[in-house]
């Protein structure tokens, strides 16, 4: 029982540890930095004292940086500065890899900061850029997630603000300018705000904080965040009015002759709080938004295609109920687009989104849709939003969502929650139903879910339920009428300086599904050992365990069906990539197994080629060999990515696919000349051959948008 006792005492420990967090302040700038990122010979920061003293957490976790870093925070009437200074003995053999805007910045070196403006330690915004002056944004909403998820964090968010680099003899530094209109506050004139930085320095592997974190989470962790006070923030006046432009020309696929057609639309947004925000649209058109990516399913089951649009990007987070990928309460994909990806016009819609006092979150979002004959009904939908913040990553919220058409009504309800104990466990749920005209039985889904995040082990377990009457039409599933088990675990280990490797990962996963009838229906145990080396390659093999249960037979592709039955199996897995921030990276997925009473060989090679930070080229495929009783075929999916940056705001992207299994090919060729946030200058052409559906008669489109934003207050 003593020993127990002690055991217990440990436990609490650790889970209950305070962190020693550091702190700074800003200061008030007697004039604007010039922002031409030279911060050292810049007068307006002559008298402001530098944020320093970065600690690793890789390769070397809890060793001092490598480098010296500075960050200097100051403000005007106005605008929040930050400058930083990236010290490096070796400024030849800095890294830069990309300029285009929310590029990934962990293959290269980078800077970023969080800011958690409420000290919510759950809400925040991302900023981050690196010596080619790219632009890097985000949103987080409801976090607590490590490096190896991304819950709650949006990078399609963009916002208007401003960052200029340069590299010289002393390394390479950086200035930001974010107005005060581009983040939300509570109402106190002075503030302190939970701020974190991170530098990568890439060709070391090395990624350095300011606020120290354990190797398991990442600069999006708040509750381990810095603070920063004498923050003085203006009393916020905010509106914004976005009027467009847009010119189209169509021609081939189902039109007998070429059409053209103009559009005029606008976006208002108004803050009627520092931390509450009204936006307004009207006949929103999502032209200048990158084509879908085209996927490979062999399943009997729904793909899911994330949400592109710059609307419904803020605070999307906020209104997310649900398992990404398996279950949304809300999806806004099913507002304004089709089932088969058809645009859909939209008349106008409204979303208040933000915070009452610093702790409650509400978002309230109506829109209007037109009728498109043969695709979609004129509809209204309305969502409702409010989730209360508690301390220590808590919260507990409810959701409400509502379609309306001539077919009838769909409304889903819903409460949710989460619960952190200490600062590496979580457990979390939702209970939700729905109602749909003909349906009363088994429209109810919940889900229950534990996680525990330590530095050596990681573990998380779920269960949910989803009645075959559950039918959420504006969210989003995979599958219904089912129980599922979800089981995780998984063991870090780092090793010494004088290893290439930097972390040896095994881990395993179980999930299975079962019918309310007890039919085992889908299962799979994996069984993974994971290697990542410190110059940034990685290896994973693991053994899958496969189960089907078939109980009504598919088509899988044209002319093969899978009949009734129970399948077995088991297969191999291989993950591997090379350096990604080397100017050429490979990257290779292998699959080999049972399938279906058959053997599956899937192999998705994909080779990555950049000449600094202006050309990339992108080539994968993905090669799907099978062979059924029931008969053979092969599925190829081929798409080439080339991206060309003339500056960070101006730049050229082509996209192009291939399905043979679909005989499709597409091209979705864009030209960008951005001037803030997503304004700008738009021209884009698209070219769809669909062999099946229009033979001989490809689907041409030629689009100029053009939008401005107009800083009215």
């Amino acid at each position: 029982m003593k020993l127990l006792g002690m055991l217990l005492t440990l436990f609490a420990a650790s889970v209950f540890q305070a962190h020693a967090a550091p702190t700074g302040a800003a200061s008030a700038l007697q004039s604007a930095p010039m922002l031409d990122g030279v911060v050292r010979n810049d007068a307006a920061w002559a008298n402001v004292q530098p944020m320093t003293g970065f600690t690793q957490v890789q390769p070397v976790e809890g060793a001092s940086a490598s480098q010296r870093t500075e960050v200097f925070l100051g403000f005007t009437d106005d605008t929040l500065y930050v400058g930083v200074v990236c010290y490096d003995d070796e400024p030849g053999s800095i890294i830069v890899s990309n300029s285009r805007r929310d590029s990934d910045l962990d293959q290269e070196d980078s800077f970023r900061l969080v800011i958690d403006s409420f000290r919510s330690e759950q809400d925040g915004f991302v900023f981050g850029t690196n010596p080619a002056s790219l632009q890097y944004d985000g949103q987080l909403d409801n976090t607590g997630s490590n490096r190896f998820r991304s819950n709650g964090f949006n990078t399609n968010w963009d916002t208007t603000w401003d960052v200029v680099s340069t590299i010289g003899e002393h390394g390479w530094s950086a200035e930001f300018a974010i107005p005060f209109k581009s983040l939300r506050y509570g109402p106190q004139a002075r503030q302190t705000w939970n701020v974190n930085f991170q530098r990568n320095i890439r060709r070391n592997n090395e990624v350095v904080y300011w606020a120290p974190l354990p190797l398991q989470y990442s600069l999006n962790r708040l509750s381990l965040a810095g603070s920063v006070e004498g923050i003085d923030v203006p009393a916020q006046r905010n509106l914004k009015f976005t009027p467009y432009m847009l010119a189209k020309i169509e021609e081939g696929g189902a039109l007998a002759e070429s059409q053209d057609d103009s559009e005029v639309g606008f976006d208002i947004k108004y803050s009627i709080t520092p931390s509450l925000t009204m936006d307004v649209t009207y006949n929103t058109d999502f032209a200048q938004v990158e084509a879908d990516q085209q996927q490979v399913n062999l399943d009997r089951f729904s793909l899911f295609f994330p949400e592109k649009r710059p609307f419904f990007l803020e605070n999307a987070s906020l209104f997310e109920v649900g398992v990404p990928r398996q279950l949304a309460l809300f999806f806004s994909r099913n507002i304004g687009i089709g089932p088969n990806g058809e645009q859909v016009p939209i008349n106008a819609g409204a979303r208040l989104s933000g915070k009452i006092g610093s702790a409650t979150n509400v978002g309230f979002l109506h829109m209007q849709s037109e009728g498109v004959n043969g695709v979609a009904l004129e509809a209204d939908f309305s969502v409702a939003r409010v989730n209360h913040e508690l301390e220590n990553r808590s919260f507990i919220g409810g959701l409400f969502v509502n379609r309306d058409d001539a077919d009838g009504d769909n409304q889903t309800y819903a409460i949710d929650g989460q619960w952190g104990v200490g600062e590496n466990t979580t457990f979390s749920g939702f209970l939700a139903k729905t109602e749909t005209q003909g349906i009363s039985d088994d429209d109810l889904a919940l889900r229950i879910s534990g996680a525990h995040d330590g530095e050596l082990w990681s573990y998380n377990a779920s269960y949910m339920e989803v009645g075959a009457g559950f039918n959420p039409e504006v969210g989003f599933l995979s599958r219904r009428d089912y129980r599922n088990v979800n089981l995780y675990a998984q063991r870090r280990i780092r090793f010494d300086d004088s290893s290439r490797i930097l972390e040896f990962s095994p881990h395993a996963s179980y999930s299975g599904y079962w019918n309310f009838n007890d039919v085992y229906e889908t299962g799979r145990l994996h069984v993974d050992n994971s290697i990542r080396w410190k110059n940034g390659s990685m290896l994973a093999t693991a053994v899958n365990f496969t189960h089907e249960g078939v109980t009504d037979a598919f088509e899988i592709v044209e002319g093969v069906v899978v009949p009734q039955g129970e399948y077995d199996h088991e297969e191999l897995s291989i993950f591997s990539s090379t350096d990604n921030s080397a100017p050429l990276s490979v990257f290779l997925s292998l699959t080999a197994g049972g399938f279906f009473g058959g053997d599956r060989l899937s192999v998705s090679p994909a080779v990555t080629y950049r000449i600094g930070e202006t050309f990339s080229a992108r080539l994968s495929v993905n090669h799907n060999d099978v062979d059924l009783p029931g008969g053979d075929f092969e599925v190829n999916l081929t798409q080439l990515r080339l991206s060309y940056s003339f500056t960070p705001k101006i730049s050229i992207q082509a996209f192009v696919q291939h399905n043979d299994r679909d005989e499709l090919l597409a091209m979705n060729l864009r030209f960008s000349w951005l001037r803030s946030a997503n304004s700008g200058l738009y021209v884009v052409y698209n070219e769809t051959d669909d062999d099946l559906t229009y033979p001989g008669r490809p689907r041409r489109e030629f689009i100029i948008k053009y939008s401005h934003i107009f800083d009215v207050l």
